[in-house]
């Protein structure tokens, strides 16, 4: 029996980066709205941008398929990994530009994420190919340290 741990896989690229999108204009419509019909706030959905980044950095890493190939065991390691490289971005930024996302709103981190999002799907548009431009990985991994700075200030706000 095969196990369907990577199923996500299966999705195109652009179609990860689309539901970053769409997890981020929900950010946006519920830091702009005032009514709220469904009653959730944006950290499932920050939390949501850093999983499906961290499925597209894999998937540029090993490719789609047709079906799943990845056991639950090996999906987890490959995500550790992006988790670890990504980190230390993070950490590599921070001690070049200090950290002055602290001194950032949530909405401003909101609107970088919905920048580099447009980024992306311009690259993809022009299949891969960037004049001056970092590589689509660098933007899911700068939107995976917007969401975990955002969430940062969202739980410091709430203690």
């Amino acid at each position: 029996m095969k196990d369907y741990g990577s199923a996500w896989r299966i999705l195109r690229l652009p179609s990860l980066t689309d539901q970053i999108y769409i997890k981020a204009q929900r950010i946006r419509g519920l830091q702009q709205n005032e009514v709220r019909k469904i009653e959730e706030d944006e950290v499932s959905e920050f939390i949501g941008i850093i999983n499906y980044c961290i499925m597209a950095l894999i998937q540029l890493e090993k490719g789609v398929v047709e079906q799943p190939d990845l056991s639950v065991e090996e999906s987890i390691e490959l995500y550790d990994i992006q988790v670890s490289i990504t980190k230390q971005l993070m950490q590599d930024k921070n001690h070049d530009y200090g950290e002055a996302w602290r001194d950032m709103r949530v909405s401003s981190l909101t609107d970088l994420i919905l920048q580099k999002l447009l980024r992306v799907k311009q690259i993809e548009d022009n299949a891969g190919k960037t004049i001056v431009s970092e590589g689509i990985d660098a933007n899911y991994q700068d939107m995976i340290n917007y969401a975990i700075f955002a969430l940062i200030h969202i739980n410091e706000e709430m203690s």
